[in-house]
């Protein structure tokens, strides 16, 4: 992981001076964007393993970037936001990112986020080709694909590991701490807001009707459960 290359969005110059020397100082490759317009610029023509995004970003703002990402960018995306409002943190999970640091932030918490999800991204790409079917839904574990009545969804990381880890445990309630604990890791246990988010957008991909699902149902209080039978 530490050859991992990681594209820093951020218009302020000294926040991007303080990532780059953490970064390259653990061995990670690092390149630099201004503005969400050139995020997409260089994503459509390097590679990367991760993609740290400032939120209050001028023109193209950080959500809106994001958004646009997630069109073909798979691997994850961690927003740097100045504000810790749940319904930020929210917007920001739902725009597709995978994480979110609050501003200030302490290096060591940051390079922990970042292993992290880059861990949750090699998961995702390492797994088995193996295909799942939900009633019409087809969910192709080697591609990360879901297919479901015809129309077809690509996993992010995080989103495909959830999944993965919901499987494995077919038709038994997972407890919120423990699927936040399998997934994100310990210190994620009581942050409920990103399995909510996640749970949704997963929901969009596997449920043929969202508003009431059928296969990754609520158990009100306790957790998640999917139904496979």
């Amino acid at each position: 992981m530490s050859q991992a290359r990681i594209l820093v969005v951020d218009d302020e110059p000294q926040i991007r001076r303080v990532l780059r020397a953490a970064l390259t100082g653990q061995g990670y490759a690092v390149e630099e964007a201004r503005t969400g317009e050139e995020a997409l610029e260089q994503i459509r023509d390097q590679r990367f393993d991760l993609v740290l995004l400032d939120m209050n970003l001028p023109g193209l703002g950080g959500l809106e970037t994001c958004r646009a990402l997630r069109a073909t960018f798979q691997a994850p995306i961690i927003m740097l936001t100045v504000r810790d409002a749940e319904k930020d943190k929210v917007d920001a999970l739902d725009a597709g990112a995978d994480d979110y640091v609050t501003k200030p932030f302490g290096t060591p918490e940051l390079l922990a986020r970042l292993r992290a999800a880059l861990r949750r991204s090699a998961a995702a790409a390492d797994a088995a080709p193996e295909v799942v079917r939900l009633g019409d839904t087809e969910i192709n574990l080697a591609t990360r694909r879901v297919v479901t009545h015809g129309r077809e969804f690509r996993l992010t990381p995080t989103e495909f590991e959830l999944l993965q880890y919901l499987l494995a445990h077919p038709n038994v309630t997972i407890p919120h701490g423990r699927l936040l604990g399998a997934v994100w890791g310990p210190e994620y246990i009581g942050q409920v807001e990103y399995l909510r988010v996640f749970v949704n957008q997963l929901r969009k991909k596997i449920e043929p009707d969202p508003a009431n699902p059928r296969y990754l149902v609520t158990e009100p209080w306790v957790g998640y459960r999917l139904v496979t039978e």
